[in-house]
């Protein structure tokens, strides 16, 4: 058998947890994601098309779009790069999702719950958990606004070691982190969904076609990625010559009013000293001349020997 396709790629992911053929996955993951008091037990999964013109596009989301059982709208996108974008992005595509719900002349009562998932394969809140859920709630006395728009991040990276795999959530991730690992083999053992979802990662796996399709998105986001990890370098480059020229220009600028404030303070000097002499000339004792110019004591003593 060879090596496994990787589940957090886009591509894969949503074959496995975006087919028609095993809407029990999903069913299992957003259960375990949502934690719904009433428990999802149908989804009808939508824009399961998969052309080679998403697959090459670089800017297609290959995201998992679903209704479920409880009346709610749910749109999963998988993340390896972070694009330092995914709070605006996500708020983004769930005002999509809720508004075109609505047709004209519809009445708002017919929107329902929406939900994003977004998950993360890099850490990008300031939360430790791995799993972070947002609603709208008052900022002072933390009421709840409504359910109707709810946001989820799942970061990857942040899953700790020794996590309860009980909790299906953290199966789930197990699987996506690494689903040769010993810890996948034994949820096999005891969870069919997981059990399904790798054996259809094993299936993909091993058809060529498939892996020829896996290979060319992988290179459109690798492409994308280099794109990106260019504009970043070109962009902190521009950042550090226009910081450079801006040191060099504020630091003439600089020169140039010290030099300004050190021409008038050394006139000011100049001109006490010329007031000093001609009170000395006019015989003015040394502590009055100090004090009528601002002169020491021993600066008018220099100028009266």
């Amino acid at each position: 058998m060879r090596g496994l396709l990787d589940p957090k790629m886009d591509f894969v992911f949503k074959n496995i947890f975006g087919s028609e053929k095993h809407p029990n996955i999903l069913i299992s993951f957003l259960n375990a994601t949502l934690k719904p008091k009433d428990l999802i037990t149908e989804v009808e999964i939508k824009n399961t098309d998969l052309n080679k013109g998403y697959i090459e596009d670089k800017f297609s989301r290959l995201d998992v779009k679903a209704t479920t059982s409880n009346n709610e709208i749910i749109n999963i996108e998988i993340q390896l790069k972070n694009e330092y974008n995914m709070i605006k992005r996500s708020l983004y595509y769930w005002s999509k999702l809720y508004s075109e719900q609505l047709n004209e002349g519809e009445d708002y009562s017919v929107l329902k719950r929406t939900i994003c998932i977004n998950i993360l394969n890099f850490k990008y809140l300031k939360t430790r958990m791995f799993h972070s859920v947002y609603r709208m709630k008052e900022i002072h006395t933390n009421e709840e606004l409504s359910d109707i728009q709810e946001i989820h991040f799942i970061e990857i990276p942040k899953l700790e070691d020794g996590s309860d795999e009980k909790d299906m959530l953290v199966a789930w991730i197990e699987f996506l982190k690494n689903p040769e690992s010993e810890k996948v083999r034994s949820l096999e053992m005891s969870v069919d969904e997981i059990r399904e979802a790798k054996d259809e990662l094993i299936k993909m796996s091993n058809d060529d076609t498939q892996r020829e399709l896996y290979e060319m998105r992988a290179k459109t986001l690798r492409d994308k990625i280099s794109a990106l990890n260019e504009a970043e370098r070109k962009g902190i480059k521009k950042g550090r010559e226009e910081g450079r020229k801006e040191g060099i220009e504020e630091g003439r600028k600089e020169g140039i009013e010290e030099g300004i404030k050190e021409g008038i303070e050394k006139g000011e000097k100049n001109k006490a000293i010329e007031i000093a002499k001609s009170l000395i000339n006019l015989g003015l004792d040394k502590e009055a001349i100090s004090k009528s110019t601002g002169l020491d004591l021993c600066e008018v003593e220099k100028l009266m020997n």
